[in-house]
């Protein structure tokens, strides 16, 4: 595909990675990267300013982030049918009836998503703002929001008060994101995220880590758990073999949820 005929998606997912990579770029650098009139990339700069997603400078623009992890609303915009994917295979793992704990992310998002089209009668405890909204307008779904203090990088509630809510329920499964999957386990850049996660896995009965392949052969700052703490690992693409060798050796089942 030539560089002229990128579609406006596309654009934005390179001047995003642009401007991670160098922290701030000039609009005529970009212009020349992309191979469009700088005009055009004014738009997209104002739009994804608009988004949150980046800090428009005169002649340019610096990256937003406070973390290595890209925000919540960055994510969601790249790998939207792998994501998708992943949403829809976890959803088939719950069943009809059983209390479910979610936790916020970019992929935990599309399987409530995808659990919100079904009829299963579901509790759903989640400190997700996203996932409680999407969960909430199946009318069969019980949706429970955690308490905490809210974090906007992640649109979810975290902290202290958040770890004690979800230690006083019990439920059947937890369905947890990572920003990293290696050997050692699934890890997360928030220590914040990481500790909600830690607890919704003490509190189910199984564990469904949902993970684009991006994530794969990664150490973030925080480990979560053990791969033998999850029951099942969700991904769009097959991991190298090492990889799905510690996975089946951790007794854990691995879902590839491949494109057609």
């Amino acid at each position: 595909m030539e560089q002229s005929r990128l579609s406006k998606k596309e654009r934005h997912e390179l001047i995003l990675s642009e401007v991670r990579r160098s922290a701030s770029i000039r609009v005529s650098r970009l212009a020349l990267r992309l191979g469009v009139a700088g005009e055009t990339i004014r738009r997209d700069l104002i739009e994804l300013g608009d988004a949150g997603l980046l800090n428009r400078t005169y002649g340019g623009a610096t990256i937003s982030l406070v973390t290595s992890e890209p925000v919540i609303a960055e994510r969601s915009q790249t790998m939207i049918e792998e994501r998708a994917r992943i949403g829809r295979g976890a959803a088939g793992l719950v069943e009809k009836g059983q209390i479910v704990m979610i936790d916020g992310g970019s992929t935990t998002y599309e399987v409530a998503r995808s659990l919100s089209q079904l009829k299963r009668e579901l509790t759903i405890i989640t400190n997700s703002i996203g996932v409680a909204s999407v969960a909430g307008a199946n009318p069969s779904f019980r949706v429970i929001l955690c308490p905490g203090t809210y974090d906007s990088r992640e649109a979810s509630v975290l902290g202290e008060d958040t770890v004690e809510f979800v230690r006083r329920y019990n439920a059947d499964i937890a369905i947890i994101g990572a920003s990293s999957l290696s050997a050692e386990g699934p890890s997360d850049m928030i220590s914040g995220a990481a500790a909600v996660k830690r607890a919704m896995i003490s509190r189910a009965l199984s564990t469904v880590l949902v993970v684009t392949n991006d994530k794969f052969g990664r150490n973030s700052l925080e480990s979560i758990c053990a791969l033998g703490a999850l029951s099942d690992i969700v991904t769009d693409r097959e991991p190298q073999p090492a990889l799905r060798a510690v996975i089946e050796a951790a007794g854990t089942e691995l879902h590839v949820c491949g494109g057609d």
